[in-house]
Order: C-alpha cells, then structure tokens, then sequence
C-alpha cells in the first residue's frame, strides 16, 4: 500500500482487505527502517498510533467510516496534539508535550485519520533547507547529499520515502511548495483562512497558513477537505460555505471537451519568473509542463508581476519582526527549555534564549526587533507593508487577464546539504517565487513537472485568485492524469 493514493488505501479499508491497524503497523515498520538514515520524523509513537488505528477499524465496522478513517497521516511538529511532544524542531521546546489538540489535528481526529508522527522541521518554521532542526538536517530521499527543503522538509520527504500517505504541512514564505517541489510531491498552500491557525505554533502570524503534502492532487484534496473550516477560536479564520475539493476534480474546465479537459482556461506567465537566476534545467521542465497544459487546451497570457523583485526584501522585514514578539513567550518560565544555571530572573531569561534558541532564529528575532524598534519602524516595517499592499495590487491585475499563474517554484533543482547555511541570502533567495503569494494571502501550490541536474525533482508553482482551491486542483489533477511525474518515486524506495 506504499503507492496507493489515499483513495485506493481508503477503498481497501473499506472493503477489509487490509485493517487500519496493520496498515498503520506497516507505516510504523517502514519508518523505523528508514528513518534513521532520512531522518524524516521527530517522534513517533507505536502505542498511540495503534490505539487510534483500533478506533478507526471499530469505526469502520459499525458503517461509520469518513473517506480518510484508518489512513495514517504524519504531521509536522509545529501542530500541537494532546499527549505528542510538539517541539517545532527546537531544543526550546524539546521536553514539551501538548495538553491540548490544534484545530487541524481535531479535523482528522473526528475524520478517523491516524497520527502516525510529528515530522521534522527547520526550527519554529524559519529554513529553506530543513538544516536548523535541533534534530538535525533531513536528508533529501531523492540523493541522501541534498536537502529537501524547508521548513516542511521532514513531511515532504516522508511521503517521497513512502513513509507516509499524507501529510499536514505549513507554509509562511513557501515552506510547503518549496519542499514539495525539491522532494517531487504536491502540496498546497491554501487562502490565507482557509485553515485555522489555533494549536498551529506561530513563527509570522499575518502570513503563517496550513496546508496538505501528499504524493498528487486528488490526495491533497482530500486532506484539505478535512483540514479547512471555519474556526471561532482563530481570529483570522473566514468563515465560509464549506467545499468539496476532492468532488469535483474530474470535471472538465467549464464547457471545455473531454479530449481537451482544459479548453478556455488561460494561464498566466510572468516574464519575471523566467530571468537571471532561474536555472536552465528547472526552466527546461517547466516550459515542457506548460506545452502540456496548452495541450489540455489551455492558453497561455503574457502577464508582468513588476513587484516580484521585492518581495523577498519585504518578507525579511515583515517576517522577523512578527517573529521577535511571538517568540518572546518562549522565556523559560511557564513551559519548554529552562536553562539549568542562573543567578536571577534576568539571567535565567537570557541564557534560557540564548542556549534554547538555534543561530537563524536568533537571526530573525535580532532583525525583526531592530525593525521595529523606535526610529527604524517607519523606515523599515512601514515601508515593507506597503510594499506588500503592491505586490497584491500586481496579482489582482494579472487575475483580471488570466485565470490561474504558472512558474517555476524554486529557482533550482535541490542543493547539498551544508552548501549555503553560511549564506543567509543565497538560503533566503530560495523562495524568491514562493514568497509574493503569501504576502497576499493568496492560494499557491506546486507539483511535480519533470527532472533537472542529478535526476532530481523539478515542481511547478500554480497561485490562484484567492479561494480558488477547487479550480487549481482540478487543473493539476487533469495535469497529473497526462503525465506521471508525480508517480515516480526515488530509487530504491
């Protein structure tokens, strides 16, 4: 069942060809093979995944199954669940375990899913690379030397090794479709809303957004379906009709034909993710996707996203400086890392931060407070949020010529392991593509589209209009039904 689709596993359970809690068992076996070498999973425990799993077969049994009960699905360490050690992949946080559940997780638990483990992440979400983990970096299963992105690294690499169906991912500056893209899965970073944000821990509030990893479209539609929903504990969350993602994947466009699926959907293509930096063998694979859909019946529109080169200069701002006050909680004194000597109160929070926080966070929460502090907030935040207010006014423009935007999503294929933690802007430029969507809160996803350099994976960037999911995954199934990119799989897995 490591290469089943969510579907076909949920088919299986549902006719007793397999139990869930041999199919978690199976799971369980397989991490504790590989995961020592990819280090992929922070923790993972057998007793309660199995109970969960027993649930879900009784559940099954009485005729009360959701389409995801009895599938287990890994999620990434920055969502809290009763009873699971949430560390967000910091030695701050690395004896805490959760008393209470994130609205998330309480979606899959009342869905009937199975928690199979808490993936590894670069620490409290700030990484390219999944390489400041306290855990240590995750190593990419496509090629052991390189990296697979960050910061939902450890969920990406979980679902290329096959060592997990599905799993929840979260995305600030492209921390899901970054990693979705060097490691060859799906993953989709929804409105920024769309899913509540309660139980999620916060690295940059106003752009921090949950979202679906799985091997295709169809898959990540039917997490999102368990995922999204209006949450009163969460200020930010919309409240919204709720949708069938998964429902409506196999339609055509509207009025297109069968031969054709994508007929009348128009695609736009910035010239501006297309310049200097962009690798050829990543452009390569993706104009080849493009020709495909033009295929489907799509048409592409010329469109100019002037802003683009801002963005990563406004997100460095913006970012951090959300940063340094959210994790100003982390002290010492209620929950998490204490350091074991000191003198006083001060002390104790001095030398709790600084031996309880890794060298990026330290990083940002240094930039973010020297952005906001007296004399610079005007010259700096103020300026970066206005800068934010244009790149959204560029996306609203290029919507009004085309329907959905297609690109690259990262700039390369994946790099090795320790090529650029010395370069903070190299690591930064890495979500050059990926950062414009959240600074408008926009839907953005990326899937699998071909091979570069090394045989590693190449993935396409799709933003939408926003609460537009339900049109981008239908266009990315019909992708994935024409192609097989997203079915390959690492040698050897």
């Amino acid at each position: 069942m490591f290469n089943a689709s969510l579907k076909e596993i949920a088919a299986a359970l549902g006719a007793r060809k397999i139990s869930s809690v041999d199919l978690t068992e199976q799971f369980l076996d397989r991490i504790g093979r590989l995961n020592g070498d990819l280090n992929a999973f922070i923790t993972v425990d057998r007793a309660k995944s199995l109970a969960q799993a027993r649930e879900a077969d009784a559940r099954i049994a009485r005729g009360d199954a959701a389409p995801l009960t009895g599938i287990p699905i890994a999620h990434k360490d920055i969502f809290c669940a009763r009873g699971w050690l949430t560390s967000c992949g910091s030695k701050m946080l690395s004896n805490f375990v959760s008393p209470y559940d994130a609205h998330v997780i309480e979606q899959f638990n009342r869905a009937g899913a199975v928690i199979l483990g808490k993936t590894n992440m670069d620490e409290f979400a700030m990484g390219s690379s999944n390489e400041t983990s306290f855990y240590g970096p995750v190593k990419n299963p496509w090629d052991r030397a390189f990296v697979p992105g960050g910061s939902s690294g450890g969920s990406a690499c979980a679902i290329a090794a096959r060592l997990a169906p599905g799993a929840t991912g979260t995305d600030t500056g492209g921390s899901i479709r970054q990693p979705a893209a060097l490691s060859g899965i799906t993953g989709l970073k929804p409105t920024y809303g769309r899913v509540s944000r309660y139980g999620m821990v916060a690295f940059a509030s106003s752009l921090d957004q949950g979202g679906a990893m799985g091997k295709s479209a169809e898959d990540v539609a039917l997490l999102l379906n368990v995922m999204a929903g209006f949450d009163a504990r969460d200020s930010t969350s919309l409240e919204r009709s709720p949708e069938d993602f998964a429902g409506a994947l196999a339609q055509p466009w509207a009025g297109a034909a069968a031969e054709q699926p994508l007929a009348g959907l128009r695609i736009g293509v910035a010239r501006e993710h297309f310049g200097a930096g962009l690798a050829a063998d990543v452009a390569e694979a993706v104009r080849g996707a493009l020709a495909e859909f033009e295929r489907l019946g799509a048409s592409r529109v010329d469109i100019e996203l002037p802003r683009s080169e801002l963005s990563v200069p406004a997100y460095y701002v913006i970012a951090p400086a959300e940063a340094s006050s959210n994790l100003s909680r982390f002290d010492g004194v209620r929950y998490g890392y204490r350091a074991p000597e000191y003198r006083d109160l001060l002390d104790m929070y001095c030398k709790t931060r600084a031996q309880g926080f890794g060298a990026e966070v330290k990083r940002r929460i240094l930039i973010g407070t020297y952005v906001l502090s007296h004399g610079y907030y005007d010259a700096y935040y103020l300026k970066a949020q206005r800068i934010r207010r244009l790149i959204a006014e560029d996306f609203a423009r290029a919507f009004s010529r085309c329907d959905l935007i297609m690109g690259p999503t990262s700039p390369t294929v994946a790099f090795p392991l320790g090529s650029k933690v010395s370069d903070p802007v190299q690591m930064y430029l890495n979500d050059i593509y990926t950062i414009p969507p959240n600074l408008a809160g926009l839907p953005a996803m990326s899937l699998p589209c071909g091979f570069g350099a090394g045989n590693l994976p190449v993935g396409l960037h799709v933003v939408g209009d926003y609460f537009s999911e339900a049109r981008m995954l239908k266009v990315a199934h019909h992708f994935q039904r024409a192609t097989d990119w997203h079915l390959r799989a690492p040698k050897g897995i």
